[in-house]
């Protein structure tokens, strides 16, 4: 029979990856190692008998938020436990305060007996200084161990970020792990095509919703889904339904995300300290981004769009799938309010116009009434004039292919850095000249000093206008006026013949309609045609340069 001082022990055991030699082999060896040493010890003990072993394998010692260690306080206020061992103290923990509130407050009250082994600790025979001074401080050391290598994990993790390695635990839906290295994203065809999708029903006016309901009815897997599929333990707190479906906020989460642009985006959310498990969003100037680290899905052009349309109300109407075309462009050129639209319907006949609705709201505004045909053919006739000036230009698509420009050279393509330079030499001249005016008594002593300083002036002028003119040029060529990917774009859409949303989508900002139906088109690529019209006229200025047709 067993007496009155037996114990029912709980063995507890844990590792976790901080502790260095987490690994697949070390984990198995180390864990064995605690439990061969534990239970050895109870082994030469007559009063004890081991009641459960309780392994936390893998979980951190920072914090007590640990499934078996759960499991084991469970038993010991069931009455199950009376005695608790473990190998070392760092094994019970490494938060000082709550390891030294469980050890002197928690298991004495439960009448439960702690001892740990390497650190020679035994609540039972342990002295007044042992427990007030002794453990204490032990425990602070693990608790300033923990701390310490919570720093280096986060340096070192804020360095591979800043290289623009990828250091997630899932890479984002559309792309892969390099399975030669993990830090590299590639892309995933299957889900990338999703992704593409996505993009371009956001451009043609589908609502998030309508995309996540499109998405369900084909049968797509939901980026959980997808993941699970492929084999991958990927679990997430967004889950409202035994097998995940696509949502809105799916969708949205997929078009705000920059990763697909070929820019690396990482450390959005940070960790206030390593005892707090809740992870807190940092600013966006603060998050860590990289260009160029992975093959971009999504051109960046279209993922600027859409970031654009996701600011504004693009909600569908009642029983459609997609918005309006004209939903987040239409606006009173006066007050800025959105235009409503409006239908009446007399005698079977159907008649759309737009209106501003301030004026129905008290606002002070008119009207504005304009009807959906006249807006249509105005905004075309707009566009189509505008492009046309474009197409007269189109040939410094085929030049920019065709020429390698140095950056030296750039001088050779403007007139006006031509001009620029004689008067500079002119400037020169005249500033060396003041001095023999000066010695002949042409000019006073004051004299010389002031048109030498309105020379040096007008000649630092000339210079900083000609590096404004060459960092133009270097940057047109640069970034190739995007060319490859921009132009080609839009020079298959350039020949409009009819307006729909793509379009709308494509080449314009906003539309504001005034009073007396006057109608005004922000252009969003109104920089990228300026930057072709003075492309166009630097090779104008290189081929008349050239042919000596310039005169000086």
């Amino acid at each position: 029979m067993k007496g009155k001082d037996f114990y029912n022990v709980a063995v507890y055991l844990r590792l976790s990856r901080d502790d260095g030699i987490y690994g697949s082999g070390a984990e198995s060896n180390s864990i064995r190692s605690q439990r061969n040493l534990v239970c050895s010890y109870i082994r030469k003990k007559d009063d004890m008998e081991i009641y459960d072993i309780y392994v936390d394998d893998g979980w951190s010692g920072a914090n007590f938020d640990r499934p078996s260690f759960k499991r084991m306080i469970e038993d010991i206020e069931a009455g199950h436990v009376n005695c608790v061992i473990v190998k070392d103290l760092s094994r019970f923990g490494r938060d000082y305060i709550e390891a030294g509130r469980l050890i002197q407050k928690t298991f004495p009250a439960f009448s439960v007996r702690f001892i740990a082994l390497d650190d020679n600790f035994d609540s039972l025979t342990a002295d007044f200084n042992e427990k007030t001074l002794v453990l204490p401080v032990r425990n602070f050391i693990n608790d300033s161990y923990c701390s310490d290598i919570s720093k280096k994990v986060r340096s070192h993790q804020q360095a591979k970020r800043e290289k623009g390695d990828f250091i997630g635990a899932f890479a984002v839906y559309g792309y892969r792990k390099n399975p030669e290295n993990n830090s590299q994203l590639l892309v995933d065809g299957y889900a990338a095509g999703i992704v593409k999708k996505i993009f371009a029903w956001k451009i043609a006016g589908f609502s998030s919703l309508a995309i996540a309901e499109k998405l369900n009815g084909m049968g797509i897997l939901s980026p959980m889904e997808y993941k699970k599929s492929k084999g991958e333990k990927f679990s997430t707190g967004f889950v409202t339904h035994a097998r995940a479906k696509w949502s809105s906020v799916a969708v949205k989460r997929i078009l705000a995300n920059e990763m697909y642009t070929g820019m690396m985006v990482q450390g959005k959310n940070e960790k206030a300290s390593y005892k707090v498990k809740r992870l807190a969003e940092k600013p966006r100037e603060e998050w860590v981004r990289v260009a160029d680290t992975h093959e971009a899905i999504v051109p960046a052009e279209d993922f600027e769009i859409v970031q654009k349309l996701l600011a504004i109300d693009t909600r569908a109407s009642a029983g459609k799938a997609g918005c309006h075309m004209y939903t987040g462009f239409l606006y009173c050129g006066d007050c800025g309010k959105p235009m409503s639209r409006r239908v009446n319907r007399y005698k079977g006949k159907e008649k759309v116009y737009f209106i501003c609705p301030s004026r129905n709201k008290g606002l002070g505004c008119t009207r504005h009434s304009i009807p959906e045909e006249e807006l249509k053919h105005l905004i075309l006739a707009g566009l189509q004039q505008h492009l046309a000036l474009f197409l007269n230009k189109s040939y410094v698509l085929s030049q920019i292919e065709e020429m390698e420009i140095k950056f030296g050279e750039a001088e050779l393509f403007s007139r006006e850095i031509q001009r620029l330079h004689k008067e500079q030499e002119k400037f020169m001249s005249l500033r060396t000249s003041l001095y023999e005016d000066f010695k002949q008594g042409i000019i006073t002593g004051e004299d010389f000093k002031d048109f030498r300083k309105i020379y040096e002036i007008q000649y630092q002028a000339a210079e900083d206008a000609i590096r404004q003119q060459e960092d133009t040029i270097q940057n047109l060529f640069k970034a190739g006026i995007t060319a490859g990917a921009n132009l080609e774009k839009m020079k298959a859409k350039i020949e409009i013949t009819e307006l729909d949303r793509n379009i709308l989508v494509t080449f314009v900002s906003r539309v504001l309609v005034y009073e007396d139906k006057r109608v005004f088109l922000e252009l969003r690529a109104k920089d990228m045609f300026a930057d072709i019209l003075v492309l166009a006229d630097y090779l104008d200025c290189n081929v008349e340069c050239q042919g000596g047709k310039v005169q000086s």
